[in-house]
This record gives C-alpha cells, structure tokens and sequence, in this order.
C-alpha cells in the first residue's frame, strides 16, 4: 500500500509488471553498463479512484535533451494536432491579445497553427532537441518543467493565459499539486485548463496494457479527473472521447462555477460508474487478461520460430518496452524491429536490446510476419505498407487480443 500522489489516500496494488528499462533509452551497443531498471506496478487510490504507478521515476531520467519521441511522426496526429488549435482559435482564444501555453510541447505541432494565426504562445519543453526543432519553426518555448515556480514566472512576465493545454503530457506529471497550483497562478478568471490522455476505459476495455509504462504514471478517468480538480479549487466542465493514440479523453476544466458541465460529461461518468473502472474486481479481470496474452503472443512467437518463419517487429515505440519485457520477447523471437525515428536507429531497444532498422529494411528484407507495435496507428501503417502484405507478408497484433490481421 502506498499514499495517492493526488489526496494523500491509501492506494491498493493491483498489477505487477515486473523489472523494467525506460521506455525511451535505446542503447548504443551491447554490454554497456548503467541501464536503469525500475519495478513497473501500478494500484488505485480508495478515496479519490485515480489510478497510478506505485514508483515514480525521475523525470530527468525519461525526458532530456536525448530524448526521441516527436510528435509530427504521425500524419493523423499531426492533423489531429492542427485541428486541435483551429477549435482553440475559434472558441477560447478570441480576445484582443489571446495567449496560450502548452505543457509539453514537444516539436511544436500544435503551436505552429497557434504562431500562423499571429496568436501568443508559450510552450514549455524541456527535452532539448526537440524543443530545438520547436524554435527552429519560429515558436516560443520555455526549456523547462511546468510546475508552480515556472508558471508564476511565466505570469510575472507574461499576463494571464486563456488556455493551458497538454497532450500526452499531464499524464506524465506525479507532481500534480504542483502542476494544478501553477495552473491557478496562469490562468485567467475564464480561461480554461485542458488536456487529453491516454483513458483507462479504454485501456481496460481494450487490454492495451503497454499503455502502462514509465511516462504514464497516472491512468485517468472523467471521475477521478473531476476529484481532482476539485480537490484544487477548479471544476471539470467536459469530457470528451477521442480515437487517438488507442484511446484517449480530452479534460476540460474552469475555475470553480465559471463555467456549467457538459451533458457529455455527465453521461461519461453514469457510464463509468456502471462499469465500475476502478473497482478491484474489475482491475483483476484486467489483470488476468494480459497474463493471458502474454502466453498467447509467447506461443505464437515460438511457434513460429520452430516453423522457421521470420519474425520482425514494427515501430519502437515506448509502450513496446513494456509487452517486450513484461513477456520476455528479445532478439531470438524478433529479429529486428523497424522505426522513422532516426535517433533510434542503430540502436537496441530497452531491456530486451532487439536492434532497431530504418524503414527501409522492412521494404527490402523479406519477413514473413510483423508485430506490430504500433497499434494504435494500424490503419496509417498497414496503408503505408501495402507491398509487405502483396508479398506474402503478414500483421501481428496484441490488442484487445493476439491474432493476425485478416486470418
């Protein structure tokens, strides 16, 4: 049992998915000394509902000037990205001088939009060379972490924000407390606080269980969101479902009565409280779930290597490290797992240390199967690569459960 990084409550363990890497650090060669290992586990508060991970790593460990993760990768994300701000330009930032910050910036995708419309913006990144990229577009970022101290600076110099806004970002963040207080210290008197993460509704429904890494230590739902933000002195006011990234809900929240909920929302949280998300029972036939894909993608996998098939995995995501560690596949079930980013290739995935190869090995080196990692982006994916399936080749998925695409 530990303390609820959200009310202080006590938070009950429910799933353990053992020794793990960062998700993000792709080792340069085999052998090499100081690969950080973590216990990934992950239990629900009893008071306030908010799911989350039982061990924090430090945040300078997953977010540096290394890190490889850009959000323009995805031309669906980057659409999705665009028409994100259009809606912020038509419905929030509409004042004489409007100003927006962004939590996590990354690469700029979405403040690119914001900067082309002549609207002022701040982003704040501290992994070095992507925000580098972020400037080299003409934006402004703050190379720093978000938390009271840089927001009231930020305030000082700055004014009040209409919009405070993160994207796979908030869910990152154990120190909430003081996000939420940096948040009341930026934002306007009718300004609003959104973000969108990763649903543990849709988590649980989907049994995506590599959505559970080390950058995600917090696990939302509508209600445990909306305890939370009034636990601060704000008030969750909507709730929307997104179809990005597996999953995801999109936060909307205002200063206590300045704005009145959504029917949305309020229909989300009936649905989530008849589904009982957060109870135990409900958690363990999660749990169990994934122990049974494990075996199942473990099977297939060796299976497959016994009839002499090439096995070759797609996309070096984060998530992947955890179905690679969590089920023991390495190098002798996957030869090599292809990716665009080019700080990952050349290099060997966390903990289990498959090498990583640029697309141009999945055109070129016939595989009979891949296993496809990025999930969430399938559609984009198996578009792209229709020559993979006109030779003979076919799709390995996990989720909700291990089959091959179109057997």
């Amino acid at each position: 049992m530990s303390t609820c990084r959200v009310c202080d409550g006590d938070v009950v363990e429910f799933l353990d998915l053992g020794r793990q890497p960062l998700s993000d650090h792709f080792r340069s060669g085999p052998g090499l000394p100081g690969e950080f290992f973590y216990r990934l586990a992950v239990g629900v508060c009893g008071d306030c509902t908010m799911v989350q991970l039982m061990k924090e790593v430090p945040r300078e460990k997953m977010f540096h000037e290394d890190y490889p993760y850009y959000s323009s990768g995805s031309s669906v994300m980057q659409k999705h990205f665009e028409d994100t701000a259009r809606r912020f330009l038509k419905t929030e930032l509409t004042g004489p001088d409007p100003f927006i910050v962004e939590i996590g910036s990354n690469d700029g995708v979405l403040l690119r939009t914001i900067h082309e419309a002549g609207v002022r913006h701040l982003g704040f990144e501290p992994s070095g060379k992507v925000a580098d990229v972020a400037r080299a577009s003409g934006l402004r970022v703050h190379g720093d972490f978000f938390e009271e101290v840089s927001a009231i600076e930020v305030h000082e110099s700055e004014g009040s924000a209409d919009v405070v806004y993160g994207a796979n970002t908030i869910c990152h963040i154990p120190y909430l407390k003081s996000v939420f207080r940096g948040v009341d210290a930026l934002l306007a008197p009718d300004g609003v606080f959104v973000f969108e993460d990763p649903y543990l509704g849709d988590i649980l429904e989907k049994r995506s269980f590599d959505q559970i890494y080390d950058e995600h230590f917090f696990f939302f739902t509508a209600r445990s969101v909306q305890a939370m933000a009034a636990r601060f002195g704000f008030e969750l006011i909507d709730a929307e479902r997104l179809p990005v990234h597996g999953g995801e809900v999109r936060y909307t929240i205002a200063r206590a009565g300045a704005r009145r909920p959504s029917e949305a929302l309020v229909r989300l949280i009936a649905e989530e409280d008849a589904r009982g998300l957060s109870d135990l029972c409900r958690l363990h036939r999660f749990v169990a779930d994934i122990h049974g894909i494990r075996d199942d993608l473990v099977g297939l996998l060796r299976r497959l290597k016994d009839e002499g098939k090439t096995v070759v995995a797609y996309g070096a995501t984060a998530k992947s490290a955890t179905v690679t560690n969590f089920c023991g596949i390495g190098p002798d079930l996957v030869a090599w797992v292809c990716d665009t980013t080019p700080a990952k290739q050349g290099r060997l995935t966390p903990g289990m240390h498959i090498p990583v190869r640029s697309p141009d090995a999945f055109a070129t080196e016939a595989a009979d199967y891949a296993l496809l990692f990025a999930w969430n982006h399938a559609e984009e994916i198996m578009a792209k690569e229709q020559e993979f399936r006109r030779a003979g080749g076919q799709w390995i998925l996990y989720v909700p459960e291990v089959h091959i695409a179109g057997a």
